[in-house]
């Protein structure tokens, strides 16, 4: 089914201002320099103006203040942060898209578990004895829900999640696909004979409200305990979370970190893309790693931006990388000292 509002419609939601034909109607989104007519676009970005005058879309969100140069074909919806209001398009479209309700004949759930009103459950899914899902829960095809496991009202787990046993999640939270919530964590006890001992890892893993995970993000249960991820927390893709680990409200991660087992960050901390973290350490809230940075050691102050393997300051980072590319340069006038230099003591 195809949802369509008309320009009017949109304005009303927003407490925007028609301006073009108000009847005019939209039923999809799309980039202003790639619209398309029942398309909806949005202009923030001065870089993107001269696509205001050519695009196909027939309604675009503008800010309030926008004087338009030339005639604007399509209809216009003047509104406080063009952006802003886009994004709250985005949300209702999709949760239109993802209103599933119902439970699959083809899932499997444990009599003894319970789960609250207009969940959905999709076909293939398995939840496990004594599970807990709370309202609104959206379960797609091919989730695993281990033993205890509890869930939020409003979460939504998509396709090929897998929830190992005790694994809590709260409330509104989002855990994409092929994200693997509870393994053991990498705890092995070295031998005389140069083998390992596995150490039983017996904790969980606890997600607070209004998380979202990352697809192919794996996040390790405690050795006791559990690795906690708080209120906020915002992880992409393929970032490895290790057991007993602890992440402040607020923090987000880029794709492709790690953070080893039993480092505690702070609140509102931000983890670039292929960052690394040690275990053990202890990082100060408002703490920002710049990509690719190697965190060895513990940060104490709060609100430090580092780079760089071992991490250090950021701008001074950015002076040695100015240095380190005229290395070549000194190298060649160094040379021709020394050059000139020979000549004179020959003499």
């Amino acid at each position: 089914m195809k949802m369509e509002f008309s320009a009017a419609q949109v304005a009303a939601m927003l407490g925007g201002k028609v301006e073009g034909d108000p009847e005019i109607k939209v039923w999809n989104v799309a980039r202003i320099e790639e619209g398309a007519p029942g398309m909806l676009s949005f202009l923030a970005n001065p870089k993107y103006i001269q696509y205001l005058y050519t695009t196909e879309s027939s309604v675009v969100l503008v800010n309030e203040n926008f004087v338009p140069t030339a005639p604007v074909k399509a209809t216009m919806i003047r509104v406080p942060d063009a952006y802003e209001a886009f994004a709250q398009l985005l949300a209702v479209y999709q949760e239109y898209t993802n209103n599933k309700v119902g439970i699959s004949s083809l899932a499997f759930i444990s009599d003894d578990a319970e789960y609250g009103e207009n969940c959905y459950v999709g076909e293939f899914a398995f939840i496990g004895n004594r599970v807990k899902l709370g309202k609104n829960v959206k379960i797609y095809p091919q989730v695993y829900v281990g033993d205890d496991a509890v869930i939020g009202d409003n979460t939504v787990v998509y396709p090929g999640v897998k929830l190992y046993a005790m694994t809590h999640i709260g409330q509104n939270c989002i855990v994409h696909s092929g994200a693997v919530l509870g393994a053991d964590g990498f705890g092995f006890a070295p031998q005389a004979d140069g083998t390992y001992k596995k150490i039983p890892q017996i904790g969980n893993v606890f997600v607070g409200d209004n998380v979202e995970i990352g697809a192919n993000t794996t996040i390790d249960r405690s050795t006791m305990d559990s690795t906690k991820i708080h209120n906020g927390v915002k992880l992409d893709n393929l970032i490895q979370i290790a057991h007993n680990v602890e992440l402040g409200e607020n923090t987000a991660i880029a794709a492709q970190s790690g953070v080893a087992g039993s480092t505690h960050l702070g609140k509102n901390c931000i983890v670039a893309g292929q960052v690394g973290i040690s275990g053990h350490l202890h990082i100060a809230d408002r703490t920002t790693f710049g990509a690719q940075t190697g965190v060895m050691g513990g940060v104490n102050e709060p609100g430090k931006m580092l780079m760089g393997s071992p991490a250090y300051d950021y701008k001074t980072y950015l002076k040695d990388t100015v240095r380190q590319r005229n290395i070549p340069k000194l190298e060649q006038r160094i040379a021709e000292l020394e050059k000139k230099l020979e000549i004179l003591l020959s003499k």
